[in-house]
């Protein structure tokens, strides 16, 4: 039905084939992909560049949002500089990591990092913060240190929020890496679309395209889903 409706839209636009090429093309274009291995080498490469970012995100994001969510100091000086990264576009980030790292791989990262790093930190913060004092209380009145009522009480208690936000973090992070891995020519889908624009391969371009779609849904399906069924139906929220 989806295919119906592409070739129907592409034969009332006129427009010709390498303006917005129709279905037929773009699906063989997707399959020699796959059969040639080109498209499967490099959405591993690219997925790879993503998690390592998106990794490094989680650990400093969460550090981040512990710190703000205990300390109303860092929270009055980093809470408006960890909004303000969180809300800028990851592109805006692009020629500075090109100044400060070069093209390389290290750059991308860079923007995978800031792109995701914002949003985990403001749902670690908003998930602690908004835990019932009493719950708290409770774990005091039992001798629980602070490091037991962090783990046992508070992070228990934060956990629904905080997958929330590592689900858009990883959003930010695919998108963002996608940004960066147009600064050259590299292995991985950034690199697809790139190289498809110059050789005039519009048919290849949009199948790259859908590979980038199937995989964000993918993710977001198969695994921030399932994540956020688990946590809820395990900790409520």
């Amino acid at each position: 039905m989806w295919l119906l409706a592409w070739e129907t839209a592409f034969r009332i636009s006129g427009k010709r084939d390498w303006q917005f090429p129709p279905p037929l093309p773009v699906v063989e274009a997707f399959w020699a992909g796959l059969r040639d291995g080109s498209f499967l080498w490099s959405l591993s490469a690219s997925l790879l560049r993503a998690i390592y970012g998106f990794l490094l995100a989680l650990g400093i994001g969460a550090a981040l949002g512990l710190l703000l969510s205990t300390n109303r100091f860092f929270q009055w000086l980093l809470g408006p500089l960890v909004l303000g990264i969180q809300s800028l576009p990851s592109i805006c980030w692009l020629p500075v990591s090109i100044l400060w790292f070069g093209l390389n791989d290290t750059a991308i990262l860079f923007i995978v990092l800031m792109g995701s790093v914002g949003s985990i930190t403001i749902a670690t913060r908003d998930g602690l913060s908004q835990i019932p004092l009493t719950y708290r209380r409770v774990a005091g009145t039992f001798g629980a240190s602070f490091w037991q009522r962090l783990c046992w009480v508070s992070v228990p208690a934060a956990l629904p929020v905080f997958i929330s936000g590592l689900k858009q973090g990883w959003s930010f992070a695919w998108r963002s890496l996608l940004a960066g891995e147009l600064i050259r020519d590299v292995v991985g889908v950034g690199g697809l679309l790139t190289k498809s624009r110059d050789l005039n391969d519009y048919a290849r371009m949009f199948a790259s395209m859908i590979l980038i779609l199937l995989v964000s849904v993918l993710a977001d399906k198969v695994v921030f889903s399932n994540l956020e069924r688990h946590v809820r139906a395990r900790w409520g929220g």
